[in-house]
């Protein structure tokens, strides 16, 4: 899926004003927006404040259409990371939004064929499962071994789990996009 920019505008619009409806207590009617948008998608919304993570929560499967699954996401991102305080009103303006809406899980047999920068890692093990999304290796200058070790302790297991039969290794690709990027002025 290539979204185009005024579609990624929408999404990123859908996000905020999401977001503001919960703060302010509203309810809101979301477009359906063009049939690329209503296609049922994995989905993350990332919040930054000044460069900082202010949270980041997803959907690795395709459960909702895509616009829906923003709203929802985007929701959550902000009130609902347990890293964080929820997002206050006063906060909202200085918040920049960025979204990642993920290709279908692909099952990795051999982890070499993992490229640092392009995908991004699900490790599941049954009950434990972790995800890192393509940026953070490059954010934090990590080699594969150190970020499948990572994805693994996101999960809550052995960092060198993925080199075993426990565990299922996933990879994604992702088409991320932000309000700064897009010029958008919120």
């Amino acid at each position: 899926m290539q979204l185009e920019d005024k579609e990624k505008r929408e999404l990123l619009r859908i996000a905020r004003s999401s977001i503001d409806s919960v703060l302010r207590e509203l309810h809101e009617e979301v477009n359906p927006g063009t049939a690329q948008l209503q296609e049922p998608r994995g989905v993350f919304v990332t919040l930054r404040r000044g460069g900082e993570l202010r949270g980041c929560i997803g959907y690795v499967e395709a459960r909702l259409p895509l616009v829906e699954a923003v709203k929802e996401v985007a929701v959550k991102a902000a009130m609902e990371d347990p890293r964080f305080y929820p997002l206050s009103l006063k906060e909202l303006g200085s918040i920049e939004i960025e979204i990642s809406v993920l290709s279908p899980l692909l099952r990795i047999t051999d982890p070499q064929a993992i490229e640092v920068g392009k995908h991004g890692l699900v490790i599941d093990a049954g009950f434990a499962r972790g995800l890192l999304l393509p940026s953070v290796p490059v954010e934090y200058h990590w080699t594969r071994e150190e970020f499948l070790g990572h994805t693994a302790l996101k999960a809550g297991l052995p960092q060198d789990i993925w080199k075993t039969d426990q565990a299922r290794i996933y990879s994604f690709t992702t088409e991320t996009f932000s309000e700064a990027e897009l010029h958008q002025v919120h």
